[in-house]
């Protein structure tokens, strides 16, 4: 259960939303036909380990609802309250995403990442109203806002995706929205700032994007980055965080450049590894394998990553200074701990 009360989320938010938030993607047995508990507790403790504050529990990849529902179990048994568990409201439509918010808040969720379904087309700024405060009303946790190109929103409804007279909206009618992950018209910095600008006395704003983390944090209060695959620096983003939040930042811009090309390869990558508006979890997993996390196989349907990118992927923090793991690439598709 959450500790706070729905109309306290937003004071809990600010108080506690403080650090960086990485993503833990469903680890599965070699057959593939349930999770793997022992990966997961894996990758949950190596989680802290690095840092982290906070992790999203991957929904967007092939796996059930009540097997998802055992997942976010397992990294909340094994983590405590050394993590803040974030549940991942992406399904299929409205009535599944009420089903597993429930379902999450009772797994011990503390906070929601609110996606849209790829089948669900607005027509109108109201539908997404509609959309957005129905699976707010079906729970007590606090729910993080997300504008962002995926959803297709833009430029039928907006071009920011979700435009501000909409977010004002939501959080007049909503209280328990406490967050926004600030990437509308990604890859424009004007979502964050703009956010910041209107609501950021409100509620917490989100820049989820180390590269525009890091310099943003030099000239705006940013006390809260997530979700994303962070964990491909392993340690090295809840450090220059930690750095950022002390205004030491000459030592942040000294991190900012050593990631450089380790940063400039992963975008550089993005087009073949994310093509169709879809992130490819396959590559996040094998980012964090990279750096110690299990890796492993994931069901089908998934993206594929091929030996180019991973070799990049490698080189790009080998560049950095960062000792990824050397393993052959085999490995990978077997995972640390086979179950």
């Amino acid at each position: 259960m959450a500790r706070y009360t729905r109309a306290e989320a937003r004071d809990w938010a600010r108080e506690n939303l403080v650090g960086v938030v990485n993503c833990t993607i469903p680890s599965f047995t070699a057959d593939l036909t349930a999770i793997n508990e022992k990966a997961i507790r894996h990758d949950t403790r190596l989680a802290i380990e690095h840092g982290f504050m906070g992790t999203l529990g991957v929904s967007e990849v092939s796996i059930q609802l009540p097997e998802y529902l055992d997942f976010l179990r397992v990294i909340k048994d094994e983590a405590g309250d050394r993590l803040l568990l974030t549940h991942h409201a992406s399904w299929n439509n409205l009535e599944q995403n009420i089903e597993a918010v429930k379902g999450a808040e009772e797994a011990g969720a503390e906070l929601v990442l609110l996606s849209y379904p790829p089948n669900f087309y607005p027509e109108s700024e109201q539908e997404i109203y509609d959309y957005t405060k129905a699976v707010c009303d079906a729970t007590n946790l606090g729910v993080m806002l997300f504008p962002m190109y995926l959803w297709g929103f833009s430029p039928r409804i907006h071009p920011s995706d979700i435009p501000v007279r909409l977010i004002r909206r939501l959080l007049d009618d909503c209280p328990n929205i406490v967050a926004i992950k600030a990437e509308g018209g990604f890859p424009s910095i004007q979502s964050v700032i703009e956010c910041h600008r209107h609501f950021g006395d409100e509620v917490v704003i989100s820049m989820p994007i180390e590269g525009e983390l890091i310099p943003l944090s030099q000239i705006m209060p940013l006390q809260f980055s997530a979700t994303s695959d962070h964990e491909y620096y392993g340690p090295m983003i809840p450090r220059v965080f930690q750095l950022l939040r002390e205004g030491k930042y000459d030592d942040a811009a000294d991190i900012y450049w050593q990631l450089h090309p380790a940063r400039k390869i992963k975008g550089g990558l993005a087009p073949a590894l994310h093509g169709g508006a879809f992130i490819n979890r396959q590559a996040w997993k094998f980012q964090g394998w990279l750096q110690g996390y299990n890796g492993g196989p994931l069901r089908m349907p998934t993206q594929r990553i091929h030996d180019a990118q991973m070799n990049a992927l490698r080189k790009g923090l080998v560049d950095a200074g960062l000792e990824p793991s050397m393993d052959p690439f085999r490995e990978f598709f077997i995972g640390r701990n086979p179950a």
